[in-house]
This record gives C-alpha cells, sequence and structure tokens, in this order.
C-alpha cells in the first residue's frame, strides 16, 4: 500500500520562471527518494535542475550532491508517457523544445555525505523565462518506519 510504504512530499510548488530552492526533505527514515520534476515549458529557455544535500531539513550546509545519480526524462509527455534513461549525473538541463516535461532523479540516501551529518535533499532550479512552469515533488520508498502514519521528514 502506497501510504504505509512510499511517502510523497512536495518540493516545488508549481511556480514561473524564477530561481526556485524547493523545501527540504529528510532521507533519513527511506531507502531511496525519486525526485519528480515536472514543467509545463512554454519558452525555449532550457531550465537547469540541480540537486543539493543538507544537515537538516533548515538547509543547515546545503552544497551540491558529488556522486551522479540515474536520471530518467521524457521529452514531451504529450507526445509518450516514456521516461527515457539519462547519463547518470548530479544535474540536468532541460531541451530548448516546447512541452510538458518529465525529470526523475534517483537518490540513494547512502550516497549523502553521511559522514559529515548530510541527510537531506532539496531540488534548486535556475532561474528561467517566466512563462516556464515549474512543480516538483519527493517520492521517498522503502520507508523504514511505515505504517498507517510514517513520521514526518519535513522535520529534524
Amino acid at each position: 500500500m502506497i501510504p504505509e510504504t512510499t511517502k510523497i512530499v512536495e518540493a516545488i510548488t508549481p511556480q514561473a520562471g524564477g530561481a526556485i530552492t524547493g523545501h527540504y526533505v529528510s532521507l533519513r527514515d527511506a531507502e531511496v527518494c525519486y525526485v519528480v520534476v515536472h514543467m509545463d515549458q512554454a519558452n525555449a529557455a532550457p531550465v537547469d535542475i540541480t540537486l543539493e544535500q543538507a544537515q537538516d531539513v533548515a538547509g543547515t550546509g546545503s552544497k551540491p550532491l558529488t556522486v551522479a545519480v540515474p536520471i530518467w526524462a521524457n521529452p514531451n509527455c504529450a507526445v509518450s508517457d516514456a521516461l527515457v534513461r539519462q547519463a547518470d549525473a548530479v544535474s540536468f538541463t532541460t531541451s530548448v523544445d516546447i512541452a510538458h516535461k518529465l525529470v526523475i532523479f534517483q537518490i540513494d540516501p547512502a550516497h549523502l555525505d553521511v559522514n559529515n551529518g548530510f541527510d537531506c535533499i532539496t531540488v534548486k532550479t535556475a532561474a528561467s523565462d517566466p512563462t516556464n512552469i515549474t512543480a516538483a515533488h519527493y517520492v521517498l520508498a522503502d520507508l523504514r518506519y511505515g505504517g498507517a502514519t510514517p513520521p514526518s521528514d519535513t522535520v529534524d
């Protein structure tokens, strides 16, 4: 059952164009996290998406990921529902094509800088055209502490 083994947490409410920093979320209770970014790219200006890690959900010590992660993308959701595997990386830049797009990053919490207390992440986008709308959410999967009401991952 999804609510007992998987948690979906809002990262970025739908927003236009500017540089965006998503909410921070803790990965301490998940075996894997998928960052799902959905875009309505109405202008040919590409959108740069990056991931950062932090020591808490306030963003303390936020810094880029250093281990490349698997990425999938659908460059045009109106044409196909296929996700195409991309090269592993710590960031992704959309094409200039005007379309509705999906980009998914897969993060293994063990690849964060856990030795220095990093167990939280955020998703960021660089400034883009104001007609490009971006939204994102985190899918925390294989929860260590599932149940009817899993513990919050937006508080430390």
